[in-house]
């Protein structure tokens, strides 16, 4: 398979920005360090906005779910807005309130897990701890970013001898008893948080009694890595979905100003459902539409127009078939990795992708010269969702789900091909193009 230096300088881009995003607050501040280099100007909800035909900006809600746009030159009401929206979390484990356990000589972190991982793929892994972290500063309270970049923490299996039928009946976990993750000796530590809360201190230099409270993610030390014999496979954590929010980003940049507005949002909770002030159930997307419309229409009724004439492209990864497990698949709808983006197909509505939609992507493929695949759950398996269908049903915009086909979804180490990335990066800009 022939794999060009820019497929790889691609897919390298993406493994460095996932590598430097370890939590979802870490994507978004990532993604905002990507917009203030390209000269995007940072706006805060809380203040009134003065925008101008193509300018270039973003905001960020609750540190963990940015919006970036591009006013288009054109109308608004007769232009509308292309749109790509993507999520920064990723399923695994968070650390509770009051983390730290302590017993048979042992210091524990207690874990609460967050959306649907593969349990079994944290165990005998270098992990350590990122997320943001609420400190007291002054008379208020300061969110700062924390990550540990060494190894701290580790989830031993047991070992065969006392789990014999591990092989047979899979690694299973009791979630409250059997996945606290060793963190060290406890020597003489008392039975309290104090010794966590100095390592927070430590890492990010104040005093323990001023840490208030947090919100923490268990990440892989590993980095991202090419593999494969002729190298045209990618591995990292949270290419779910990383990838797709890197590919927007990179789509966003590099597209020309055109007479459309063009949108990337970055919500966080999809894996937990969405609804919250950061998700795509939220209000986030809509809020920032009406704000943007208010410089560009006259009335409500162009801002209704302006709807009618968008387009929401919904990008999530894609299960790729994986020959070790053909009955996993429905027959018919083989995804390939290194095959392209995936239009992703459900008639009960849990993708928003509709013929006309899924004819328009179809289209933009073309447009950038990239294949496109189709894929269909199993119908005797229940299937995932998206933000789609809650963007569309939000805002009642055309929309349509696709991805860049993966293994291991949901694994603490997920696998892609080196080419899809920078085929939906075409396949985006693209769209933004219009």
């Amino acid at each position: 398979m022939e794999i060009s230096m820019r497929s790889r300088e691609q897919a390298r881009h993406l493994l460095e920005f996932i590598d430097a995003s370890p939590s979802p607050w870490h994507a978004v501040e990532t993604t905002a360090d990507h917009l203030r280099h390209a000269g995007f100007v940072a706006l805060r909800e809380n203040e009134r906005w003065q925008l101008a035909a193509g300018g270039r900006y973003f905001v960020v809600r609750g540190g963990a779910s940015i919006i970036a746009f591009v006013v288009g030159r054109g109308n608004l009401d007769t232009c509308g807005f292309r749109l790509v929206g993507a999520h920064t979390d990723s399923p695994g484990l968070r650390i509770k309130p009051k983390a730290l356990q302590v017993g048979d000589g042992l210091l524990g972190l207690g874990v609460e897990v967050y959306g649907g991982p593969l349990l079994a793929t944290f165990a005998d892994r270098d992990l350590s701890l990122a997320g943001r972290v609420a400190v007291r500063d002054g008379d208020g309270v300061a969110m700062r970013l924390v990550h540990f970049a060494e190894p701290l923490l580790r989830l031993p299996n047991l070992a065969i001898h006392m789990n014999r039928e591990v092989n047979e009946n899979g690694l299973k976990f009791n979630k409250q008893t059997e996945l606290p993750l060793l963190l060290g000796l406890a020597g003489d530590s008392p039975a309290d948080d104090g010794r966590f809360h100095s390592l927070l201190a430590t890492q990010l230099e104040v005093a323990p009694a001023d840490i208030l409270s947090w919100e923490l993610a268990v990440c892989d030390t590993q980095p991202g890595a090419f593999w494969g014999a002729g190298q045209e496979f990618i591995a990292d954590s949270q290419l779910d979905n990383l990838a797709s929010c890197h590919a927007g980003l990179i789509a966003l940049l590099g597209a020309e100003s055109p007479a459309t507005t063009n949108v990337c949002a970055f919500f966080d909770h999809e894996e937990v459902g969405s609804e919250s002030a950061t998700g795509a159930g939220g209000s986030f997307i809509a809020d920032v539409l009406r704000r943007v419309a208010a410089h560009g229409v006259r009335d409500d009724e162009g801002y209704r127009c302006a709807l009618a004439r968008s387009f929401f492209i919904s990008a999530d990864m894609a299960h790729a078939y994986h020959p070790n497990f053909p009955a996993a698949y429905e027959p018919a709808h083989r995804v390939a990795v290194n095959g392209g983006p995936v239009l992703k197909i459900n008639a009960n509505q849990r993708y928003s992708t509709g013929a006309e939609s899924a004819a328009r992507f179809i289209r933009l493929c073309e447009k950038a010269g990239v294949p496109c695949q189709q894929y269909a759950h199993r119908s005797d398996l229940g299937c995932g969702s998206t933000i789609g269908p809650l963007v569309a049903a939000g805002l009642g915009v055309a929309s349509v789900d696709v991805g860049s086909p993966m293994w291991a979804m949901h694994s603490i180490r997920e696998s892609a091909g080196v080419l899809d990335h920078g085929y939906m990066i075409a396949a985006l800009t693209a769209a933004f193009s219009e």
